[in-house]
């Protein structure tokens, strides 16, 4: 997994300054790589190259870390999509920036991917809900400001939404099949041009 949310290589003598920060994100790191069931504070320490003392300085639990992890990945889509994506002033644009975006940040698919995986977890649950239903309604909004009427605004980011789920099923399903650059860019293109037609 890549360092794009944060790497931690972290060595003994780094003991005394490991924050909170730092273990949520080697928490972050472990869940993309393994899954929310193999979060566990004994391996992490070893990971991070401390004891286990230096976790119970900053949480109380297991649990208070998985809730400090997935905070950090909501603070980190909202820095690294919807705040990157603000700036844009055209919908249609915003909303194409969006599919690209979206569609290459590899970090974003496999921890969501953990986190579907563990949707009977009662603390992830509640996290991929919330970010869901926010994600559904800034596509919602952006094809409202790109001139479609309500309802189709709303099929059309269900439809964005299904798509993207679906498409991480099928990394899930099928994590060999994934098709080559060119032809993986060329799915993108014709997303975009089905879910995102050009005005006339």
């Amino acid at each position: 997994m890549t360092n794009q949310i944060a790497s931690i290589s972290g060595k003994a003598d780094r003991a005394g300054r490991l924050s909170a920060d730092d273990w949520s994100a080697a928490a972050l790191q472990q869940i993309g790589e393994q899954g929310v069931p193999a979060l566990a504070v004994e391996p992490l320490a070893r990971r991070l190259g401390v004891t286990k003392g230096s976790f119970y300085w900053h949480f109380p639990t297991r649990d208070a870390l998985l809730q400090a992890a997935l905070d950090r990945w909501e603070q980190y889509e909202q820095a690294q999509v919807f705040d990157r994506l603000e700036s844009i002033g055209d919908p249609r644009a915003r909303l194409e920036q969006l599919f690209q975006l979206v569609a290459h940040d590899d970090v974003s698919h496999v921890i969501y991917g953990q986190l579907l995986r563990a949707m009977d977890n009662p603390i992830v649950q509640p996290a991929v809900t919330r970010i869901s239903r926010r994600r559904l309604e800034w596509v919602t909004d952006s094809f409202r400001r790109a001139g479609f009427d309500a309802d189709t605004a709303r099929y059309r980011a269900r439809l964005v939404y299904s798509a993207y789920i679906g498409f991480l099923q099928l990394n899930l399903q099928l994590p060999q099949d994934r098709p080559p650059k060119e032809e993986y860019e060329a799915y993108v293109a014709h997303m975009m041009a089905t879910l995102i037609p050009k005005q006339k």
